[in-house]
């Protein structure tokens, strides 16, 4: 869910601007699932430019206490959300830890990085939302420690309606700061992408699975 529609195009147009976010509708990438995708997203790409990672650090920390309060802890989805999830903690002067996607193979073996207690409240921040499976993972993971996950907070998500059933069976809010339509109003708008190449990129979101094949 998108909460603030000013915030939602300006991070857009800030990854758009950096190449964080790609769109080739006549050059489409192939995603490591086999998909032909005509957008390729790496918010990794953010970290290396302070102001906007620090815009985005801002805006997902006003979020998160706008939408749950004060968490105990944040914690982020390794290895694409640590960074920008730190500089969340940072802002709110609160613990971090991170989510590993299978516990570690020698020493103590953990899946969770960090300090967290049970029954501490968790925000969880994501980078990039695609079909919400890795992403939920992790929720399961703080879950299983004994914490109370309040919900997630994400730079982008794709808005697969499958993402969306995901997170609604797992009954875990989600909201983040742009989306795939604020995305595609603002390209359009800045002239990125022209109106035919509009239409494909909506034909992908409508049927990514088989989208150019």
């Amino acid at each position: 869910m998108i909460l603030h529609k000013e915030t939602a195009q300006k991070t857009a147009e800030l990854l758009l601007q950096i190449k964080a976010i790609k769109l080739q509708p006549q050059n489409p990438f192939t995603w490591a699932s086999g998909w032909h995708s005509p957008i390729y997203c790496d918010n990794r790409i953010t970290l290396s430019y302070p102001h906007i990672r620090n815009y985005l650090r801002e805006n997902l920390a006003n979020q998160i206490e706008e939408l749950y309060g004060k968490p105990d802890v944040i914690a982020g989805v390794a290895t694409g959300a640590i960074g920008i999830g730190m500089l969340v903690a940072d802002y709110l002067n609160l613990p971090f830890c991170y989510v590993r996607p299978q516990p570690k193979k020698h020493g103590r073996q953990n899946k969770i990085e960090g300090q967290l207690e049970k029954r501490q409240t968790v925000v969880v921040i994501e980078d990039l939302i695609s079909t919400g499976k890795s992403s939920l993972q992790a929720v399961e993971a703080l879950k299983e420690t004994g914490a109370v996950v309040k919900g997630m907070a994400a730079i982008f998500t794709y808005g697969f309606a499958v993402s969306e059933e995901n997170f609604t069976q797992a009954q875990v809010p989600l909201h983040t700061l742009s989306d795939y339509h604020n995305l595609i109003q603002q390209a359009e708008r800045s002239k990125y992408i022209t109106q035919n190449e509009r239409k494909l990129l909506q034909q992908w979101r409508e049927n990514p699975e088989h989208w150019g094949k």
